[in-house]
């Protein structure tokens, strides 16, 4: 039987397993500066981290760890916003996986999580919006040089999630209870056929159903939207179902593009995570 950071762990590398994931690398896919390996180093380097949360570890330093050894490998950032998810999912695996404890634990989170949130972005160089001016102090750009504006303000980790919404759907999922991770994890138990088919489906359907954070703060809004409109002619939302040389012909149009739902691939990494430990999928 996996432990439940075995089970993190996983769901990294089968999200990154998964095919076709339109501008995402997957086992068939790379992009020109991040390829499928660094993902498979990226997620066997995240286990301390996700171990540390698992055995009880607070939120913030718990994903610093998994950031620093994530990013011990060549491609650089590989799961950063995965792992802010499947950390305080894991964390609180401990009590019960359901969306009120996941949101216990992020509201709980404190200013040292915060500190720690900061400090992850020394290891990592990650694609983020502008912040509003009187939040130019708290820009995670700085990274630990925040750190003394953070707790000055005595700001909370589930604070800088609040103030990055709207904008980052990873953050939003943490406002919200992590509503759209335990639907992915719903989608995944109702679908058929192998977990790799089964993870390609439900990432399309992610994408088919909301703009791609990611894509809106590399590209602009209007981009993400049509990203998903398109996504959305080739999702069957009652059936799951795709038509596979349509969807590989839109991965390869977003790859040669420059274009990557990767906050969709964070959620969907979280939401294979919640399946997993919740044994509603097998591998």
């Amino acid at each position: 039987m996996r432990s439940t950071a075995g089970n993190a762990q996983l769901a990294l590398l089968l999200e990154v397993a998964a095919t076709p994931k339109p501008g995402n690398v997957d086992r068939h896919r790379d992009l020109a500066d991040l390829r499928f390996a660094h993902f498979m180093a990226g997620a066997v380097g995240a286990r301390e981290g996700l171990e540390m949360a698992a055995d009880g570890a607070a939120v913030g330093p718990a994903f610093e760890r998994a950031v620093e050894k994530m990013a011990a490998q060549e491609g650089g950032n590989t799961q950063f916003g995965a792992l802010l998810l499947l950390v305080p999912l894991v964390r609180a695996a401990r009590e019960d996986l359901s969306r009120p404890v996941a949101e216990s634990v992020a509201r709980g989170t404190t200013v040292d999580d915060a500190a720690s949130f900061y400090r992850a972005f020394e290891h990592v160089d990650v694609a983020v919006g502008d912040p509003p001016d009187d939040m130019a102090a708290l820009d995670v750009r700085r990274g630990a040089d925040a750190v003394p504006a953070v707790e000055a303000r005595g700001v909370t980790l589930f604070d800088v999630m609040d103030r990055s919404v709207p904008g980052d759907d990873v953050a939003r999922e943490w406002v919200r209870g992590f509503d759209r991770s335990f639907a992915a994890a719903e989608r995944l138990a109702a679908a058929d056929g192998p977990i790799s088919n089964r993870t390609a489906a439900v990432f399309l359907s992610l994408l088919a159903e909301r703009p791609d954070t990611l894509v809106a703060t590399r590209h602009d809004e209007a981009t993400a939207r049509a990203v998903t409109d398109r996504a959305a002619t080739l999702h069957d939302a009652d059936a799951l179902e795709t038509d596979p040389e349509a969807v590989d012909s839109f991965a390869d149009d977003l790859v040669d593009r420059g274009i990557n739902p990767g906050t969709t691939a964070d959620v969907t990494a979280a939401g294979l995570f919640i399946a997993l430990e919740r044994g509603a999928v097998d591998v």
